[in-house]
């Protein structure tokens, strides 16, 4: 199976299934579920070879990264920690013959339980873990070496975990310089590299001391920091490493690499939210799903669904509706399910935990529904190749 045209690469609760809609964005075909059926944080390909590497697992698998050389015809893992499969086949022969199991030592079998993201820049691979590990792989993915400075930050002895636990969730590269990336940790916030991993700054510091007053939600702002609770962010094309993150309570914007953040969540209809995505070519266009709250259901507003867009980098907002559904909508868009493709129109795709992929083709002006009825979507991804 060779994928060309606009793909868009779905991690589920049942595993991978890919969306291909050919040179002209029409016509989707799904295909899946790839991966065993496991349990599939997120999904990315390389647009060069073709290749595809899927990170999830959980209580049953363990911890794996899965790849596919062939557009995701044939897949093969790489397990990183045991769960509670190599529990029953070590206690049961006959289920172990069944499922053709091996007692084979992993490397990080009291270490990690999940792969939460994934990222490939610079001929690297990395993957961040629950807990908060980041991973790196200078084989595709065949063999892993963790980042002990990251690991061993003078702070991670106070990070603490969010609702999901305490995950390394985002990776973002430079793609200009290998030497440099930014992770986000929930709930220990922003850190930076400029030496390839060496050494690791924590950057989570407010331009305005002051935007922590007022706030009395316990993921607010404070002690002239942001809230640690980042949900995703993501880096604008250009040389300015101009950041912008989803965080727990509010929308933030860094113009120097994360060393201080401003808040842009006003003209939102809520603090609260998972995904970020930017405009590939256009730095000051960003899209975000406002939901209506941590603790009321995390949904959107008035259950009416809406992708907000700033044309300004988050000075102002416009709020995006048409094609979405705007009565009795409770969906939720996870942190890593929204992303934009390549082309010279750019699309802009989301998907749901109720198993729907939406996608706009005018950059949000309207939006259609190209998929339904898909498990759980735990993470969205496009991968653009020419025919």
């Amino acid at each position: 199976m060779i994928l060309t045209g606009t793909n868009i690469l779905l991690g589920t609760t049942k595993g991978v299934f890919l969306l291909s809609g050919g040179e002209d964005r029409k016509d989707w075909k799904v295909s899946g579920p790839f991966c065993d059926g496991w349990p599939i944080n997120h999904v990315i390909g390389d647009a060069k070879t073709g290749a595809l590497w899927a990170g999830g697992g959980g209580e049953w698998n363990g911890a794996g990264v899965w790849r596919s050389d062939d557009g995701g015809a044939n897949w093969s893992v790489t397990r990183l920690s045991k769960g509670l499969i190599d529990q029953w086949a070590a206690e049961d022969a006959d289920f172990a013959e069944m499922i053709g199991w091996t007692d084979t030592p992993l490397p990080f079998t009291d270490e990690i339980s999940q792969i939460w993201s994934l990222n490939y820049e610079h001929g690297r691979l990395l993957a961040g873990t629950k807990p908060a590990d980041l991973l790196e792989s200078a084989d595709n993915g065949e063999t892993w070496t963790k980042v002990e400075a990251l690991t061993n930050h003078p702070s991670s002895k106070s990070w603490n975990p969010g609702a999901a636990g305490l995950v390394l969730h985002t990776i973002v590269p430079d793609p200009d310089n290998s030497k440099k990336a930014w992770v986000g940790i929930s709930a220990a916030g922003v850190f930076a590299t400029e030496d390839g991993g060496k050494t690791w700054d924590r950057r989570n510091r407010l331009s305005n001391a002051e935007g922590c007053d007022g706030h009395d939600h316990p993921a607010a702002p404070q002690n002239g920091e942001t809230g640690h609770c980042v949900h995703n962010m993501v880096r604008a094309s250009g040389k300015d490493d101009l950041l912008y993150q989803q965080n727990h309570h509010g929308v933030w914007r860094s113009s120097d690499g994360g060393r201080s953040w401003d808040n842009i969540t006003e003209g939102l209809p809520s603090t609260f939210g998972f995904p970020i995505a930017v405009h590939p070519a256009d730095a000051k266009t960003i899209w975000v799903m406002p939901l209506n709250g941590d603790s009321q259901g995390r949904f959107p507003p008035d259950a009416s669904a809406a992708i907000w867009r700033s044309r300004d980098g988050g000075e102002s907002w416009q709020d995006m509706r048409d094609g979405l559904p705007q009565e009795a909508c409770y969906f939720t868009v996870l942190r890593q399910a929204m992303a934009t493709d390549t082309r010279s129109s750019v699309g802009v795709y989301f998907g749901t935990n109720s198993g729907s992929v939406f996608a706009s083709f005018d950059e949000g002006e309207t939006w259609q529904e190209i998929a339904r009825h898909l498990p759980t979507i735990l993470s969205v991804e496009t991968l653009d190749r020419a025919e």
